[in-house]
């Protein structure tokens, strides 16, 4: 087991190499004079990022694109519900392509959510399903003037233009500029087509007239109102292009740190990462609080000898398993994983968080993992050679510091206190003693006053424990 002060507390031993770049780091600040446009650009390609974090704002992308058709077909059943509430033309008897319209509309909808569903839909499926959503919305338009039975440019003075906006946001839920775009893009060609035939249907008469009471009060087209609307979609898509392109880069950014912080967090302890994630202000180094808690330090007897003789990979493999038996029952008992170092385990008890019961806490993580190591041993799956009842503890508590050290770009957790040294300690006098797993007396005593029950009578001795300054009254527990 190395020595203490060469490993890192909270975090183990690794290389300088990222785990995984986050959107800052994957887009760097552009060099010349690239400017904002070539830097948002940069920023939103998810191409320079890597595989797990694509596939993550993919998958955001999926469940976006599924909400698009869900709304579509919501959009779909309050069409057909004004439809039916709307009167009729000669009681209803005059044709109306409406339904034909709505149908297809929902018959199209419905495909596309059966598409998205069975996977990503590709960019050009997303290109063809918006011009058609949109080519689908001027057709309904378009037909008003044959359900009502007016002239072509009846229809450019219907309010279901305004749907447009919408068909236009709902692409802005994928985060995509380009799909607003397009939806902008369908949308003014739409009605400036529109506008051309309702100008040249009729040659005899194009309606086209200066006078706006004339617009507002006839038949009649202005084309200085519909060039206002159609600057009008044109603003609003460009306004929500750059919103949906700023709104890119946050999604990005935040599924990119999203997955690092789930990355790193295998290499803290919950509650430590728990306390980072809380804290309501930046965590600097030299912040500390006074805790009373206890420690216990977890060694493999004799493991540094089995390892030499062990290829690399199954000596990894077998620290991994006795880790990875040992760890949770640390954290059931409310333990938090201060360092690896080895073959040894670290762990406090009322630490980060302050606790009634820490002692009891500790001493029945010991005993669990006592148990654990003699089921261990017992089912014989341990490897060739290595004895699970070689697992020692020690257990020590007192007041501890508890706090952040190191500079403002790496900081980590750490304790710092008598209870720590000697905890260590006393861990390495099982060999000495034979036993399996110490404790000292006032540890036991303040753990029976929160509650633990002795399993069985333990062995209280007076000794001096190589390293510590005075006679140690300590209980011998396994």
């Amino acid at each position: 087991m190395q020595d203490e002060r060469d490993s890192v507390p909270g975090v183990p031993q690794m290389s300088d190499t990222p785990i995984a770049p986050t959107a800052k780091t994957a887009t760097q600040q552009p060099s010349g004079d690239g400017g904002l446009l070539r830097e948002i650009a940069a920023r939103a390609d998810i191409t320079r990022l890597p595989g797990r974090i694509r596939s993550a704002i993919e998958a955001h992308d999926k469940r976006s694109e599924m909400l698009v058709r869900l709304l579509q077909l919501l959009v779909v059943a309050v069409f057909g519900v004004l439809y039916a509430l709307s009167p009729k033309t000669d009681a209803g008897t005059a044709f109306s392509p409406v339904p034909y319209v709505l149908a297809a509309y929902g018959v199209f909808t419905v495909a596309g959510l059966a598409w998205t569903m069975r996977g990503n839909v590709p960019n050009f499926g997303v290109y063809v399903m918006t011009f058609v959503d949109m080519g689908l919305l001027m057709a309904l338009i378009w037909s008003f003037h044959i359900q009502y039975q007016q002239p072509a440019s009846f229809y450019l003075k219907a309010p279901t233009l305004l749907y447009i906006f919408i068909f236009i946001a709902l692409r802005a839920l994928r985060f995509q500029a380009r799909f607003v775009i397009a939806a902008g893009l369908a949308a003014i060609l739409g009605w400036t087509t529109m506008v051309a035939y309702a100008m040249v249907v009729d040659p005899d008469d194009m309606m086209v007239t200066r006078d706006y009471v004339t617009y507002l009060t006839t038949n009649s087209v202005l084309i200085g109102a519909e060039f206002d609307k159609i600057i009008t979609i044109a603003s609003v898509t460009v306004i929500l292009a750059f919103a949906v392109r700023r709104g890119r880069m946050l999604l990005i950014e935040a599924v990119s740190e999203q997955v690092a912080a789930r990355e790193l967090s295998r290499f803290f302890d919950p509650e430590v990462a728990g306390r980072i994630r809380e804290a309501e202000t930046s965590i600097a180094p030299g912040q500390g609080a006074k805790r009373h808690a206890a420690i216990l330090n977890v060694d493999v007897r004799g493991f540094t000898t089995l390892a030499a003789g062990l290829d690399p990979s199954d000596a990894v493999q077998l620290l991994s398993e006795y880790q990875e038996r040992l760890v949770p029952i640390i954290q059931r008992h409310g333990g938090t994983i201060d360092k690896f170092m080895g073959d040894g385990i670290m762990a406090t008890f009322g630490a980060g968080m302050e606790s009634e019961t820490f002692a009891a806490e500790a001493l029945r993580a010991t005993d669990d993992i006592i148990a654990a190591a003699d089921a261990w041993a017992a089912s014989g799956e341990a490897p060739h050679g290595f004895d699970p009842k070689g697992i020692n503890l020690a257990i020590a508590c007192g007041e501890i510091v508890f706090g952040a050290v190191g500079s403002g770009d790496r900081l980590e957790f750490t304790v710092i206190g008598r209870a720590v040294n000697l905890s260590a300690k006393l861990e390495k006098y099982n060999k000495d003693l034979g036993s399996r797993a110490l404790a000292t007396s006032d540890l036991v005593e303040l753990a029976r006053q929160q509650g633990y029950v002795l399993p069985a009578p333990v062995r209280k001795l007076t000794v001096d424990v190589p390293g510590t300054e005075a006679a140690t009254e300590i209980a011998v527990l396994h």
